[in-house]
């Protein structure tokens, strides 16, 4: 079944201006008989609840962390992108268009990426007059750096804090609203179920995390802004809490789920430095604007490094390869993620990596503080530099850092059209936890951009569209959808509960971590990823009958939190193999082996899977069906990625 993305008529820099005027409206009188439910409080829950009360619904938000402050969106470093054109270096949102259809390896619809590129410039104006401080030039002006996959500078930063600040932003906006009483705000509360009544989503079914309290909501709409879900590999640069659970949930009430196999690593990480992690540490990619990327050139050297027979400083520079200077003279250290990562693999596969474990380069700032001083570069890195410091006790100013790719961001998610409205009415989808603007792979300093957009300038107009269609007639919390759902969420407690058995669920987690890492991480391939699905089901299986669940529901319980979420890591975890192994090509984060140049980059065949992959649950154990909905490029030539 081909799936409609609802994308509107017409040329493309006027698709989304004529459809703000062609979606219906509701009267301001009438939005205050509407309720909104918004889960998660990061830069699109966040952004979308504030947007909303102000334009009058009732919004009801929630988010599991102590305070929306705590939101991972919190944690992002370098930046967010916008085709503002202030360095007068050729910008324009056609270009931000076209490289992020391009960074996406072609597997994005142009119609949504290009209104991602229009409504960018809007964000930073929102932001400045929220007071986020954005760095500026000597004259005052706002500054920009470079990021990866494009050759202008179009990324707006505040230090190495981008997130935060511009968290604090939407919080400042969204807490304005709770003191209004247009939000009641609920913390430490996750969502563990959707309510579909009638075919509509109509509410929601939440744990008190504090109490354990089961209880319904029920509104006009359910937004879920839930994150994306990377921890699925359990080492990835995600906070440890962030989680599916919300997605998947859905899912299995009928959301489809799209591409769930591309997920992207990123370059900039600092390595693994044991089996006693739980996490991993992103280095920003703004760090590759001044710093150079390099491995030594022979295996020989990296073994005497690694065993302390020489030292860095020792290396001379004719023998020291920078790789992606080397491969990708026009974009040299600013080439996408995907292909930065996949090159610092090639590095220590063929034994050139440094570190203990061999399995890092170097990311080197000499020339930068030799060309600049090391004052400017504190200026503009210096907390990144310090953290750095922290967690390695290497001092990146005298020696240079050691990097490695990490898991990070996910492109996939829940399918949405172009209104941002997933397959089941009233149920929408935002910023990292929906699948719809980055294609194969995101650009960076994109995902604050659309996690923004989304939040507000998008959702305010097409969510009017629907309440208007539907009416302001009350929900009906009565419905009997409700108290099955809710039912159906406490017999899933119980059965987590009643486990007894000898294994903690997080070493279940580190076990699923490792295949999906070594089986649908980096490179993926037919032999392996089979492997892999018989290793999940397995995993699946002994999960329900050897793990252990301590402690009661009617209390805080970390061990209930982490084996429901674990839980729907393992399920998604096989779709994510099922949806790789039926996508027979390489594009962006989906490396198939199987199918690279001779060069070794990715190759696609669009005459196969130019589509988005969305996936339908048919329920317990029984095989998903895949629905497709077919990519037409009308303004991009398809072309095979070159950053050379």
């Amino acid at each position: 079944m081909s799936l409609d993305s609802k994308i509107p008529q017409g040329p493309l820099a006027e698709k989304w201006s004529k459809h703000k005027f062609n979606l219906k409206l509701v009267n301001p009188a009438n939005k205050r008989k509407y309720n909104v439910i918004v889960v998660g409080t990061g830069l699109a829950g966040a952004s979308a609840a504030a947007s909303l009360a102000e334009l009058g619904y009732n919004v009801t938000a929630f988010c599991f962390q102590d305070s929306p402050r705590r939101a991972h969106s919190i944690a992002a470093q370098g930046g967010i992108n916008a085709a503002k054109n202030y360095r007068n270096d050729g910008d324009s949102i056609y270009r931000l268009f076209y490289d992020t259809i391009k960074g996406g390896d072609y597997r994005a619809r142009e119609a949504n990426v290009y209104r991602l590129a229009e409504v960018s410039v809007n964000i930073i104006d929102q932001c400045v007059a929220q007071g986020v401080p954005f760095a500026r030039e000597y004259g005052g002006l706002l500054d920009n750096r470079s990021f990866g996959g494009a050759q202008v500078s179009r990324t707006f930063y505040a230090r190495g804090q981008t997130g935060q600040q511009l968290l604090l932003g939407a919080y400042s906006a969204l807490n304005r609203q709770i003191h209004e009483g247009k939000v009641k705000m609920y913390t430490r509360t996750e969502m563990l179920d959707v309510v579909v009544a009638d075919g509509q989503a109509k509410g929601i079914v939440t744990r008190n995390l504090k109490t354990g309290a089961i209880e319904t909501h029920s509104a006009h709409a359910v937004l879920l802004c839930t994150g994306g879900y990377s921890n699925v590999f359990y080492l990835s640069t995600n906070a440890i809490g962030s989680n599916v659970t919300a997605a998947w949930r859905a899912h299995k009430r009928g959301a489809y789920f799209a591409n769930p196999c591309y997920t992207q690593i990123h370059p900039t990480c600092i390595p693994v430095s044991g089996d006693h992690q739980s996490k991993l540490t992103l280095m920003s990619e703004s760090l590759r604007n001044d710093g150079r990327v390099w491995a030594p050139k022979t295996a020989e050297t990296a073994q005497r490094l690694r065993k302390g027979e020489i030292k860095i400083d020792q290396i001379k520079e004719e023998d020291r390869d920078y790789f992606l200077e080397r491969k990708y003279p026009s974009f040299g250290n600013l080439v996408p993620r995907d292909v930065a990562s996949r090159n610092a693999k090639e590095m220590a596969d063929e034994g050139k990596g440094v570190g203990s474990s061999g399995l890092a380069v170097y990311l080197d700032f000499a020339d930068a503080i030799k060309r600049l001083g090391e004052d400017a570069v504190r200026a503009k890195y210096g907390n990144l530099f310090d953290m750095y410091l922290q967690i390695t006790d290497e001092n990146p100013y005298k020696q240079p850092m050691r990097i490695y790719p990490a898991v990070h961001y996910t492109m996939g998610g829940l399918w949405v059209d172009y209104n941002l409205s997933t397959n089941i009415p009233g149920l929408y989808c935002l910023g990292e936890a929906n699948f719809s603007d980055h294609g194969a792979n995101r650009l960076g300093a994109s995902a604050l951009m659309q996690g923004l957009a989304d939040g507000y300038f998008v959702i305010p107009y097409t969510l009017g569209d629907y309440l208007a269609t539907i009416g302001p007639k009350a929900v009906d919390a009565a419905h009997p959808a409700f108290a099955q759902t809710k039912k159906d969420v406490e017999e899933r407690i119980a059965k987590l509960l009643s486990l007894k058995g000898n294994k903690t669920v997080i070493e279940y987690h580190r076990e699923l971590g490792h295949i999906m890492w070594e089986y649908c991480g980096m490179a993926r391939s037919e032999e392996g990823l089979i492997k892999a699905r018989g290793l999940i089901q397995a995993l699946k299986d002994d999960f329900w009958v050897n793990a252990i669940v301590v402690g009661e529901n009617e209390e805080i319980n970390a061990s209930l939190e982490r084996a429901g979420r674990v839980a729907d890591f393992i399920e998604l975890g096989a779709l994510m193999v099922e949806d790789a192994l039926a996508r027979r090509e390489s594009c962006g984060g989906h490396f198939r082996v199987e199918s690279q140049t001779e060069e070794g980059e990715a190759l696609r065949h669009d005459d196969e899977f130019a589509y988005v992959a969305a996936w339908q649950y048919t329920g317990e154990n029984q095989p998903e069906v895949l629905h497709k909905e077919d990519l037409v490029y009308e303004n991009v030539k398809l072309t095979q990625r070159s950053y050379k």
